[in-house]
């Protein structure tokens, strides 16, 4: 199964297999998309977003059609709610519909709803954890219907969020005691927004978004050196800029983002129990920007907290048409269609 991650720049496509217990990236892609062809999560063009998903799927040379996608974090609503452990069985579903009623702010008839058993409650003996997960109908068939257009069949809807906690299992293995006890936050930056994952012991603590991203120093660039969006976007990825660009530019940049970060593990520290989690033990970089240079070191200096590039295939063998100096660079942008192609193990 291929894993298809529909962002506002790319389209990526991951596809894994396995042998023995390891897994094995065979191929991936990215294939970069025009401006503005979905924004806020949103497809404005189904036709040019599917002659990319065909476009990305013909480069990566792979006979599977199937494929899992995500749907952006900000169009789910997911909780995790208590249900009588005596519900378990015929009564269940039943049961998490008469809940869900409470935090869905739509008809039931108008969501695609999902729920998970995540085991015994810890602070109730006789209940049940149970995530539920919803989407407007409308939301889902778009995504559905595009990959659908460029001649993938669609298996698995999964949510963005979820996908690279998948992907973060396979992280978490490089990790002391692999990284049981301790506390994460994961931060994927984007073209226009930063999402930040907190995560201790396989559970999300905290989610938040921030509306700032890579694009704004494409802006930068274009207004400073009279380029098109395009030739920004290439200039910036290739670090082939004029002279004076670091200094003008990206590292000022750098230091602006390193300050969002900063100010996103403060409301994470003001909202949940401090007594609890004292402190975040690591930072994840993941998402386009953050193989900018410098930016590790900027986060590590303001926060104090040891910050590394998220990659989830070290772990995993790769086939002998990978170009690993290519991987290295694409990784981080990669967790949530790596996450999607996790889930053929399931």
């Amino acid at each position: 199964m291929l894993g298809l991650d529909i962002s506002s720049t790319s389209i990526k496509m991951v596809e894994l297999s396995r042998s023995g217990r390891t897994p094995q990236l065979e191929r991936y892609v990215v294939e970069p998309l025009a401006k503005d062809l979905i924004t806020d999560g949103n497809i404005n063009n189904m036709d040019e977003v599917a002659d990319a998903i065909r476009r990305a799927w013909h480069r990566l040379g792979s006979p599977t059609r199937r494929a899992a996608i995500a749907l952006p974090t900000s169009m789910a609503i997911y909780k995790k709610i208590l249900v009588p452990a005596a519900a378990l069985g015929d009564d269940l579903e039943m049961q998490v519909e008469n809940e869900a009623n409470q935090y869905i702010p739509f008809p039931l008839d108008e969501v695609n709803l999902d729920y998970q058993v995540l085991g015994p409650s810890s602070n109730s003996a006789d209940d049940l954890d149970v995530m539920i997960c919803a989407s407007r109908k409308e939301k889902v068939e778009e995504r559905v219907a595009v990959a659908e257009m460029a001649g993938l069949k669609v298996e698995i809807v999964d949510i963005d969020a979820f996908a690279m906690m998948t992907a973060f299992e396979q992280i978490q293995q490089q990790l002391p005691d692999q990284g049981m006890n301790q506390t994460f936050a994961l931060f994927d930056i984007g073209a226009s927004k930063i999402h930040c994952s907190v995560i201790r012991n396989g559970q999300q603590l905290y989610y938040r978004e921030q509306v700032f991203g890579g694009v704004q120093l494409t802006r930068d660039i274009q207004r400073r050196y009279g380029y098109t969006y395009e030739e920004a976007e290439a200039g910036k990825r290739s670090m082939s800029l004029p002279d004076g660009y670091e200094a003008e530019l990206l590292y000022p940049f750098v230091d602006s983002l390193a300050q969002e970060i900063q100010r996103a593990l403060q409301f994470f520290y003001t909202t949940v129990s401090v007594s609890q989690y004292l402190r975040v033990d690591y930072i994840l970089l993941a998402g386009g920007c953050s193989m900018l240079s410098g930016l590790d070191d900027a986060i590590l200096n303001r926060t104090q907290i040891s910050t590394m590039i998220a990659n989830p295939f070290t772990t995993m063998t790769q086939a002998p048409g990978i170009q690993l100096k290519a991987l290295l660079l694409d990784a981080p942008s990669l967790l949530v269609s790596c996450g999607l192609a996790l889930r053929r193990f399931d």
